[in-house]
C-alpha cells in the first residue's frame, strides 16, 4: 500500500504512568476519532544501561525477553487506558528499541501524523537527569505534536509520592478540597 493510500494516523506514546494513559485515553484517542484516524499506541524500550551496557554485560538479559516485556507493559498499559471495550477507533501497539523520544519521531514519520506526547511532572532533578520526550518530539517531529500540559493533580501527587518515599508524616486532610 502507498503512503497516499494509507489513512491519516494519531501517534501516542504511553508509558504507563498515569500521565501518558490520561493523554492516550482522553486526547489520542478523541483526536483519531475526530479526524478519522487509525490510532497508533506507541511504547519505547532500551536495555538496561543502554545498549553499550547490555553488550557488554557478564550476563544480560535476551533482547527477546526485554522486548516481550514492554510488550506486556504495552498492553497493560492499553487495558487501563480502555478496558475491554478499546478505543473505539482502529488502532495498534508498536513496541519500539530505542529512546522514547526517537521513537515516537520514527513512528510519526509522515506530514499529516499527529503525535500526542505527555509532558508529564518535570521537578528540577528529573529535567536535569532525564532529557524531556516532549521537547525532543517537538524539535524532531515532521508533523503536527500535540503537547498536553500536566494535569493539575500531577504536583500534587508527585509531593504525596515524594513524602511517602522519604517516610515523612502525611495528613489524608491534606489532600482534600476542605482544609479545615
Amino acid at each position: 500500500m502507498s503512503e497516499e493510500e494509507r489513512g491519516p494516523r494519531v501517534v501516542a506514546g504511553v508509558s504507563g504512568s498515569p500521565g501518558s494513559l490520561a493523554a492516550l485515553r482522553s486526547r489520542a484517542a478523541a483526536e483519531a476519532r475526530r479526524r478519522g484516524a487509525e490510532l497508533l499506541v506507541v511504547i519505547a524500550w532500551e536495555p538496561p544501561g543502554g545498549d553499550f551496557a547490555h553488550r557488554s554485560a557478564l550476563g544480560p538479559l535476551p533482547t527477546a525477553t526485554l522486548r516481550l516485556d514492554a510488550g506486556r507493559r504495552l498492553l497493560a498499559a492499553l487495558d487501563a487506558a480502555f478496558g475491554d471495550a478499546g478505543p473505539g477507533v482502529p488502532h495498534q501497539g508498536l513496541v519500539v528499541r530505542g529512546t522514547p523520544g526517537q521513537a515516537l519521531v520514527e513512528t510519526a514519520d509522515r506530514a499529516d501524523d499527529l503525535l500526542v506526547v505527555d509532558p508529564g511532572y518535570r521537578g528540577r532533578l528529573h529535567r536535569w537527569l532525564f532529557p524531556s520526550v516532549a521537547r525532543y518530539c517537538l524539535a524532531h517531529a515532521v508533523c503536527p505534536v500535540l503537547a498536553l500540559p500536566p494535569s493539575p493533580l500531577s504536583r500534587e501527587l508527585a509531593s504525596v509520592h515524594r513524602r511517602i518515599r522519604l517516610w515523612l508524616p502525611l495528613d489524608a486532610r491534606e489532600l482534600t478540597e476542605d482544609r479545615s
